[in-house]
């Protein structure tokens, strides 16, 4: 097996990690609301992952010289501040699985702007799962019964939009610098966390309460879902075309609205449940061909070895 087939098998083994933590994380983030204010939850948590990011950086003795400034500052600003502040801001007054699934408009975003800024065109294969997934968030959304905040979802929508430009340029300096992607996650999260504690601080927000429940959450935000998680999520993007890394993470506000109907009581109606159907279709149209070849690549390495 050659060595690119390898690392593209380890990405398609990441990624159904990387959802699962993610899609539970949107249960922890809304009910972390009852014991703190978004900023200020959102600071703690990368505070945290940053740390546990470059410990590991430190554990494996990987060089500390930061990647480009400019570029790494920016994806630190979109991926990580603009997201995630966005995110959980929308979550205040939205329903955790909708707002899941309106900040994953991610992966449209990213098939638009990697065609704009990564040469990256569109197979019909993708445009057929954009337009499908398309479909299916329009019937969980139900614009048509006025039930979605419209402040929430607006927020939403620029959480996804801002992350995936953060995974756009993610991906063009990963093409430039060879960055490792330890490296990137770490310093660009740093560079956001900055920007976080800078809006948490002069903002004024419910007091913090210093909770067990509190606590647990914050742990598994900052050592999971911001650090493990958006490790191999950026594992993920440099070695996975950038259109089918966003599109495959749709999966998370699929189980995201799972979980929020057995935990939060958020039962999806029948046009919902149609919604997820196709979304799931549009994830089987988009992933299934990579897979197989990847699989491909590694029998024809194995057999040639």
């Amino acid at each position: 097996m050659n060595a690119l087939a390898t690392t593209r098998r380890a990405a398609l083994i990441a990624l159904p990690i990387v959802i699962l933590i993610w899609s539970y994380n949107w249960i922890v983030m809304k009910q972390v609301l009852q014991y703190s204010g978004p900023f200020a939850f959102s600071a703690l948590r990368f505070l945290i992952g940053t740390v546990v990011l470059f410990g590991v950086m430190l554990w494996r003795r990987e060089p500390l010289a930061p990647p480009p400034f400019l570029l790494t500052a920016l994806i630190g600003i979109a991926q990580t501040a603009g997201f995630q502040a966005l995110a959980q801001c929308a979550l205040v007054e939205g329903a955790a699985g909708r707002t899941a699934l309106l900040a994953y408009t991610m992966p449209f975003w990213v098939v638009l702007l990697g065609w704009w800024l990564l040469a990256e065109r569109p197979t019909l294969r993708l445009w057929a799962g954009l337009l499908v997934a398309a479909a299916g968030l329009l019937l969980v959304l139900e614009p048509w019964q006025g039930q979605t905040s419209l402040r929430s979802a607006a927020l939403a929508v620029l959480g996804g939009l801002s992350w995936a430009f953060g995974v756009i340029l993610s991906k063009r300096l990963f093409r430039r610098c060879g960055v490792s992607a330890l490296s990137l996650t770490a310093w660009q999260m740093l560079y956001g966390t900055v920007v976080l504690v800078a809006i948490a601080l002069p903002t004024h927000e419910r007091p913090i309460e210093w909770s067990p429940a509190f606590v647990g959450a914050l742990a598994y935000n900052g050592i999971l879902a911001s650090g493990l998680a958006w490790l191999l999520w950026s594992f993920v993007v440099s070695r996975l075309p950038a259109s089918i890394a966003g599109l495959s993470s749709l999966s998370v506000p699929i189980a995201g609205i799972a979980l929020a109907w057995l935990l939060l009581g958020e039962r999806p109606s029948l046009m919902e449940s149609l919604g997820i159907a196709l979304i799931a279709a549009a994830l089987t149209i988009v992933t299934w061909p990579a897979s197989v070849a990847v699989e491909k690549d590694a029998r024809s390495s194995a057999d040639g070895a």
